[in-house]
This record gives C-alpha cells, structure tokens and sequence, in this order.
C-alpha cells in the first residue's frame, strides 16, 4: 500500500523534557493503525504534531505526498485529516442530524444550516442521513446529543469528524469511560468505516487493540519501541516488559 501520512525525525521538546524523539513512521493508505504505550509515553502529544496543534521542535510531517509541517490546523482539515478527542465536544443542545448537518454546512462555508428550510437544505439531509446510517445512528437523528448514552455521543463525535470528509481519522481513546460492551460496538462501527478512510488511533484497552488494529506502533519515553501486526506485538518480549504487563495490572 502506499503512504497517506509520514512523519521525518518528528521530535517535541519543551526545555530539558522530550515529549516526542525522532520518531518517523509511515501509515498506509487505508490501514486501521494503532498507537500504544504506557501514560507518558507521547502519544497525545505525537498527534497533536500531526495535527498542528503543536510546532515541532524537529522534524517533518508529510500527508498525502505533501510537506504540511508549516500548516496551520485548520488548513490540515481541508486537506483531509480530522481528529476526535478523549473528551468529546458536542453541540449539546442539537440533535444529532443538526448537528451532523452543522458540520457538513460549515465544510461547505454554509451558515446556521439547520435554520435553512429542508427543502433547500435536501443534499445535505441526505449526506448527513448516509454517514448517520454507516454509524448506525439514523435511529437517533431526532434526539438531541446530550439525551444519548455517552458511547452513542461519542459516536456523535466520529460523525462531526466524518462530515469533513478526511482521508484521515485521528482517534484519541475513542473507547475512553465507555463500557466495555458498548466499546466493543464502538469499534466495530469504526472497523467497518470505508477504506477510503484511514485511522490511526489511541487506545488503552488491549483487547480492543489486538481485535481491530492492523498494525501497532509502541511509543515509550516518547520514542518509538517497535511497530508490527497485533500477533508481532503481542510476543515481543520488550512490550511485555514495558506496557503489557502494567496493563494487566490496571
């Protein structure tokens, strides 16, 4: 497969500390990539680089055959990459197909879409229906966010994300303080998303991450372990060491 995002020698330092060391990775056009590690480890950190939230203090970030470690974040997300974050940020008081039609209108410069009327709003009713269906939440268009379970609202979240149309999906614990049934459901949803979209996420639980992931990048002291298949990782003896098995003690 070829490479929709890489990083260069991507490295963040605030004084003495060092978040994130040389790290260069390259993620496959539509692969499913996970990014683990013990807390601390620079994850968090690693995406906000990608994502601009953060300057490197070294290093590139190239996204679709393209330098963009200048660019702003807002720039990152016409170009097609879009994170969700460990604490979702919703509009509490829209229901889910406002809020879902809020955000295709803002992708196409539109204003207070919902106060349109249907029938001059009739495309994008039916795109944001679409994703609500591939998400399993058409159920749910009418009810307003903060009504829902909290693994539906994070859903919620991953659809906001998916109306800018990325080509990549950066996920910060999706499955955080969610219960363990519904996260399963959770990322079942996510690994049945087109290819056309790849995801890189954070997760902390290992089964999630074994069961989904296609591939496993370490990072420890902010610096990349080892990276292979779920089967590599779960037997590499440096893993179990350093993150495996505090994970089984949590």
């Amino acid at each position: 497969m070829s490479s929709i995002l890489r990083t260069e020698g991507l490295s963040k330092h605030w004084g003495a500390f060092k978040a994130n060391s040389d790290i260069t990775l390259n993620f496959e056009d539509g692969a499913r990539h996970a990014l683990i590690g013990p807390n601390g480890a620079g994850k968090t950190t690693f995406i906000n680089l990608l994502t601009g939230s953060f300057p490197p203090s070294a290093g590139k970030v190239h996204f679709a055959g393209r330098d963009i470690t200048g660019l702003p974040q807002h720039e990152r997300v016409k170009l097609g990459m879009t994170r969700t974050f460990q604490i979702n940020t919703l509009f509490a008081g829209l229901t889910v197909l406002e809020s879902v039609l809020l955000a295709i209108g803002e992708r196409k410069g539109q204003q207070y879409v919902w106060h349109r009327t249907v029938a001059n709003q009739k495309a994008e009713i039916d795109e944001a229906m679409e994703l609500l269906g591939k998400l399993r939440l058409e159920r749910d268009a009418d009810t307003v966010t903060r009504n829902l379970p909290y693994g539906k609202q994070r859903l919620v979240e991953i659809a906001l994300a998916l109306a800018t149309k990325p080509k990549v999906l950066l996920l910060d614990e999706p499955a955080a303080g969610i219960p363990s049934a519904e996260s399963a459901e959770l990322f079942a949803v996510i690994a049945a998303l087109p290819r056309e979209v790849t995801i890189l996420f954070i997760e902390h639980d290992m089964g999630l991450v074994f069961r989904f992931a296609e591939k496993i990048t370490v990072l420890v002291g902010g610096k990349v372990l080892t990276e292979g298949t779920p089967a590599e990782i779960s037997v590499d003896p440096r893993v179990k060491e350093v993150y495996l098995g505090e994970a089984e003690h949590e």
